[in-house]
């Protein structure tokens, strides 16, 4: 695939949702990502097999897993522990991902366990994975900065991503979780990952609380960098990390892209109603920061290319 192809992963149907007030229903997320592979959406983050207990928005996951099983479309799932697995794998999951933090803080404030045991458990899990035929592929949470320990260390970032990765991960997907880096912090950080790791198995996933998460997008590129998270809409945030602001927009992310002369395969137009589709749903207005820019110079944004 040419360098000037990027993959983009929407995470809204679980990283977008998983925090809002209005719990969509299962008929509704998957209309929401049925309407996010028509518009060319490659790969789609549609669930998470945590206990809906914790976190009642993502009750369903099996359901909707199975809705997409014979899916050409790359559809990933999170998985939290080793009966997350079990229950994903029951339910047909090809994708799934495992979601280490990088500080002990956080790994015991997310799923109350230590950085050891939360590395060890989703080493596990990838090994397993590999071992069943599915795709595994791991997330480093707060790989910038911890909402409780502050300035996470790159050698600290990598030192969890290597495990993961001698575990099998098959990607690596470095997460700024509360939108805290600057495009400083993100190219030292792939520097780093890519003097270790092969730059077509990373990507990134940004959070848009401080504004920065184009800059950032802008700054990983330079990197190399071709994979990247965003969520429909901008929703997102998450329920155990204070200061999580929503994701990079998806709408914001394609359009900045197209504008580059890069490639996604997305149909900027249809995105956009997508966008609107979120909106409904969740039962308030949202898009990206240029959404209705984009919604005025679309045609001619396309025409360009």
């Amino acid at each position: 695939m040419s360098s000037d192809y990027v993959f983009v992963n929407d995470v809204g149907p679980r990283d977008g949702l998983q925090n809002q007030q209005v719990h969509v229903s299962i008929e509704g997320r998957i209309r929401l990502i049925n309407a996010l592979l028509d518009s060319g959406i490659p790969d789609v983050e549609v669930a998470s097999f945590v206990s809906p207990k914790a976190v009642p928005q993502m009750a369903g996951a099996g359901e909707i897993v199975g809705h997409f099983i014979n899916s050409p479309a790359n559809i990933s799932s999170l998985v939290p522990n080793q009966k997350g697995y079990e229950l994903a794998k029951a339910a047909g999951a090809k994708i799934i991902s495992v979601v280490p933090s990088a500080t002990e803080t956080m790994n015991q404030k997310n799923i109350n366990m230590s950085l050891e045991q939360t590395v060890g458990v989703s080493c596990d899990i990838l090994q397993q994975a590999k071992a069943d035929g599915l795709t595994a592929q791991a997330y480093v949470a707060v790989a910038v900065e911890c909402p409780y320990e502050g300035k996470v260390a790159i050698a600290q970032v990598m030192d969890v991503a290597q495990k993961l990765w001698d575990a099998g991960a098959e990607k690596l997907i470095m997460a700024d979780t509360i939108g805290a880096a600057n495009p400083h912090q993100i190219r030292a950080l792939f520097k780093a990952a890519n003097s270790l790791f092969p730059s077509e198995k990373l990507a990134v996933h940004l959070h848009d609380t401080r504004a920065m998460a184009l800059a950032n997008t802008f700054a990983a590129l330079e990197e190399g960098i071709r994979h990247f998270d965003a969520s429909i809409g901008g929703l997102g945030g998450c329920p155990f990390a204070p200061g999580a602001a929503g994701n990079l927009a998806t709408e914001d992310l394609v359009g900045m892209l197209h504008q580059m002369g890069l490639q996604t395969g997305v149909d900027l137009d249809a995105l956009l109603k997508v966008s609107d589709l979120a909106g409904e749903l969740v039962q308030k207005g949202i898009g990206g920061r240029m959404k209705t820019w984009l919604l005025k110079n679309s045609a001619s944004l396309l025409a360009a290319q």
